[in-house]
């Protein structure tokens, strides 16, 4: 059975702060709705019921979800219609959509401000500071947990063999590209398969690779080349023009997890903890960058040094998820001033609005 809808991440809480990918993931729409308004306005729940409607129709969905709450969506994408509704207020601006047309749906027409009274307000700015100190007190402790598993990772980079790393990453760019050049380069995908969020570590790669025909889980240490080996082989699908989706690390997104070759039915990416997974069918395989490209023994020889990195770092990821369960509550608290001013019958008429545009896109689609 096809899944009818794929699930991502184009926002995160990274070491590097917020981090946004919706002008890439949101590339080469026909049209994109985007949803205004403050939190607690109704738009996540159109947005659920709009996706839900458009695969009750058999439409494939690309869904999109929060990093502060993984069952809320903040956007999705009909694939066939290619039209997309976002929120507003959470892709840092509005994505590009150069050849197409964006439509602007304003959620303050439920909104009545006269429910806002003044010592409302006051209480949602301070709110609002607290929130922006929860976030901020989250991404410098993520930022601290970086810099720990940096030391990590040097113990590995001592003792690893280029040479032989860049073997295998030569080895993998002739089997994705060998005979399938194209003249026309292509551009990269960018999105999350996964977000840090107050629950912890979150991810959707079991979902997004559940029909690929193969899939490669690469395992290894901090600091074995599974990133760099990922970077040069989507830069080498790019340059022949392969299609590829290049997945970012939700903790640093500097740095690459997975990528997905749709029409080769392959996905190849990082397969160590806090997404560890392992083969469990025809089609899977792995690749261990440790055993491949570390001097034997390296473990064994610095286990008392990292064992103690591995404590810190374990510490700080867990204080940055406390940090952002905090800004979760605080966020619920605001949005409960403006669920109780909102007049959800308007709510209702804004997602008409919205439906009835797409049911004429897919009776267009049909003809």
């Amino acid at each position: 059975m096809i899944e009818q809808a794929s699930h991502y991440f184009a926002r995160g809480n990274t070491a590097h702060g917020a981090h946004f990918l919706y002008s890439s993931a949101f590339q080469g729409l026909k049209k994109l709705f985007v949803l205004m308004g403050p939190p607690g306005t109704g738009k996540s729940t159109v947005i659920r019921s709009l996706a839900d409607s458009l695969m009750e129709k058999g439409h494939h969905v690309q869904c999109f979800h929060s990093p502060l709450r993984p069952d809320e969506l903040d956007g999705i994408i009909s694939t066939e219609l290619k039209v997309g509704v976002v929120d507003g207020r959470v892709s840092d601006g509005i994505p590009e959509n150069e050849n197409g047309e964006i439509i602007f749906i304003d959620f303050c027409e439920a909104l009545d401000n006269r429910l806002i009274f003044p010592e409302h307000q006051f209480k949602i700015e301070d709110l609002s500071g607290k929130l922006e100190d929860a976030y901020s007190n989250a991404y410098e402790t993520f930022l601290t947990a970086l810099r720990i598993h940096d030391e990590w990772e040097k113990y590995y980079i001592e003792s690893m063999d280029f040479i032989k790393a860049d073997e295998i990453t030569q080895d993998l760019i002739q089997q994705f590209c060998a005979d399938r050049e194209n003249d026309t380069q292509t551009i990269g995908r960018h999105l999350f398969f996964g977000a840090a969020t107050p629950r912890g570590a979150y991810d959707f790669i079991q979902r997004l690779t559940a029909q690929l025909e193969r899939r490669i889980f690469i395992k290894g240490r901090p600091g074995s080349g599974k990133s760099t080996l990922l970077k040069k082989l989507a830069s080498a699908a790019e340059k022949n023009g392969i299609e590829v989706q290049i997945f970012h690390c939700g903790f640093d997104p500097n740095s690459l997890d997975m990528l997905i070759f749709p029409k080769l039915s392959t996905a190849i990416f990082d397969s160590t903890a806090p997404h560890e997974y392992f083969p469990d069918r025809e089609g899977d395989e792995i690749l261990d960058m440790y055993t491949l490209t570390m001097a034997p023994g390296t473990d064994e020889a610095y286990a008392t040094e990292i064992a103690a990195i591995k404590e810190r770092y374990s510490a700080k990821m867990k204080e940055a998820t406390s940090h952002l369960a905090l800004a979760e509550a605080i966020d619920s608290q605001i949005k409960s001033f403006y669920v109780a001013a909102t007049n959800f019958s308007v709510v209702e008429k804004l997602q008409v609005q919205i439906q009835l545009a797409l049911n004429e896109l897919v009776a267009h689609s049909s003809k």
